[in-house]
């Protein structure tokens, strides 16, 4: 009997998370030069992070010897600041995936269960499992959430629910009053996780404060990140903003140092850039125009979206992506996500999104 036999059940039967194909192992792989590959995978921004962001995070490389502050006080100030906040409401974490690893942790047992849409993040699932709870999927309607379906599902053992708006990897929308009356409607017991990851993307007429509902609905926690739009992924800062008991739970379980010193003072930085933000939206904006008339040049379907990637089908995924992979361009397949013949393409910079599109009609033809 082995070691690894020993560990819960419900640990073993978790499939590892797969992320996006690093550049360099497609240039091992491929034998490619790195300054040759095109990486759109990962939702990452083309523009990198921001000026003031770099700047703060080369003046905090040099006091790494010294711990991080674990209270996150500057950065928490600075959300305070842009948001109407309270210091108690906000938990800061090594990336939102943190975020959501701690809403597990501090809510979710065996026996217990947890409610997300099918083709919904992957980190749900894994976080509900990894705690031995029940995961409860619900069937996606037009490859998005099913709000009045998700309701339904609850049930007196749930204590977690899980909606991304926008959605990742569909890149579909739920209005704001819809969403509202979905947060009003879900019992009081029951602790609604928004997963606003890609919130920045959202065009000025589609915005709804969700800030303003936690103040409303304290069993609300709404999740963001400084990985997609203010481009620091490789840094890992997310934060939630939630009813101060909440927050307390979650930090009780919330490793004492789990975000750097480095990153900290280049989120604080980057969440004061709001022009950077702006610059990033609308090359988004742009890039999303520039991807969606190439998929409807070649005749393929794709799923509108909200975020800053667009997800198409191609029929041989596997194929496709292969054939993709060749040329130095890595998209991200997604069959894990039960769509086994749809690929997901991050937005790239004009150069970068042109670069795929030839790319995609030499592998189809």
């Amino acid at each position: 009997m082995s070691i690894a036999s020993m560990a819960p059940d419900y640990i073993r039967s978790i499939m590892a998370y797969q992320p996006g194909k690093p550049i360099s192992e497609l240039a091992r792989e491929m034998g490619l030069a790195e300054s040759s590959i095109v990486k759109l995978a990962s939702n990452e921004n083309p523009l990198g992070m921001s000026p003031a962001a770099r700047d703060a995070a080369r003046d905090a490389i040099g006091d790494v010897a010294r711990y991080p502050d674990g209270g996150a006080f500057a950065l928490k100030s600075a959300l305070c600041n842009k948001f109407g906040l309270a210091p108690e409401q906000i938990v800061v974490g090594n990336g939102s995936n943190d975020i959501l690893e701690l809403v597990s942790q501090a809510f979710l047992a065996p026996g217990l269960s947890a409610v997300y849409s099918q083709h919904a993040f992957a980190v749900y699932p894994l976080a509900t499992h990894a705690r031995g709870a029940r995961g409860i999927e619900v069937p996606a309607r037009n490859f998005g959430h099913d709000l009045a379906a998700m309701l339904a599902a609850i049930r007196p053992q749930t204590r977690v629910v899980f909606v991304a708006n926008p959605n990742n990897p569909t890149g579909t929308f739920v209005p704001g009053g819809e969403l509202e009356a979905f947060i009003s409607a879900v019992p009081k017991h029951v602790l609604v996780v928004l997963d606003e990851a890609y919130t920045e993307y959202l065009a000025p007429e589609q915005r709804y404060d969700a800030m303003a509902w936690v103040g409303r609905y304290p069993n609300l926690l709404v999740s963001r990140t400084f990985s997609k739009a203010y481009g620091l992924a490789g840094l890992r800062v997310g934060y939630a903003v939630t009813h101060p008991e909440v927050a307390d739970l979650m930090n009780r379980v919330r490793q004492p140092f789990n975000v750097t010193s480095v990153g900290l003072a280049a989120a604080e930085a980057a969440l004061g850039d709001e022009e950077f933000i702006a610059r990033s939206a609308e090359i988004n904006r742009r890039g999303m125009v520039q991807l969606t008339q190439a998929f409807a040049e070649l005749g393929l379907e794709w799923i509108p979206s909200f975020g800053n990637f667009v997800t198409f089908k191609v029929g041989d995924a596997i194929g496709i992506n292969q054939a993709l992979l060749k040329q130095g361009v890595i998209v991200r397949p997604i069959a894990a996500y039960g769509m086994p013949h749809w690929l997901r393409v991050s937005i790239g910079l004009p150069e970068e999104n042109a670069r795929f599109i030839a790319a995609l009609r030499r592998a189809l033809s």
